[in-house]
C-alpha cells in the first residue's frame, strides 16, 4: 500500500476536506502538480481548477476557484477562495454565471465593478473548461 500524509481543504466557510490520503494533484498558478507522501516543503497559489484528493484507488474532484496550498512535514493544507465537490457543481448554473456576469460587466459604469467581475468571469470560464476535460490558462 502506498504511504498517506495528512490533508486538509479548508474554504472561507468550512473545512471540505480532512483525512489520510495517497496524493494530491493541483492546479498551480505556475502549472499543476502533484503530492505524495514526503513532498518537500512548498507554498505555490492556486488557480481556479480541479483539485483531485486521492486516497488510496478512490478519487475525489474538487473545484477550487483560487487560493493557496502549504505542504510541509505535517501534510498538506489548501486554504481556498471558495470549493466545491464537482459532484455538486450544476454546470447550467455555472453557464448561467457567466452569462450573467457578463451582462453586469456590460452593463456597470463603474470601472473597479467591472474588473471584479472580469476576474469573477474569467474564474469561472476556467472552471467550466476544467469541468469540460479541457486546459484553462492561468488567470
Amino acid at each position: 500500500m502506498a504511504d498517506t500524509f495528512h490533508f486538509e481543504l479548508v474554504s472561507p466557510d468550512r473545512l471540505l476536506f480532512s483525512g489520510e490520503v495517497t496524493q494530491v494533484d493541483a492546479p498551480g498558478s505556475e502549472g499543476d502538480f502533484g503530492v505524495l507522501a514526503g513532498h518537500a516543503p512548498l507554498v505555490a497559489m492556486l488557480r481556479p481548477g480541479i483539485l483531485k484528493v486521492i486516497e488510496g484507488g478512490k478519487e475525489e474532484r474538487i473545484v477550487v476557484f483560487g487560493g493557496f496550498a502549504e505542504v510541509s512535514p505535517a501534510g498538506m493544507t489548501v486554504l481556498a477562495d471558495e470549493a466545491v465537490r464537482t459532484s455538486d457543481l450544476d454546470t447550467a448554473k455555472l453557464a448561467s454565471a457567466i452569462k450573467d456576469a457578463e451582462e453586469d460587466a456590460a452593463d456597470t459604469k463603474d470601472d473597479a465593478q467591472r474588473d471584479r467581475l472580469r476576474r469573477r468571469i474569467g474564474q469561472l470560464q476556467a472552471v467550466q473548461a476544467a469541468m469540460s476535460g479541457g486546459s484553462s490558462a492561468a488567470h
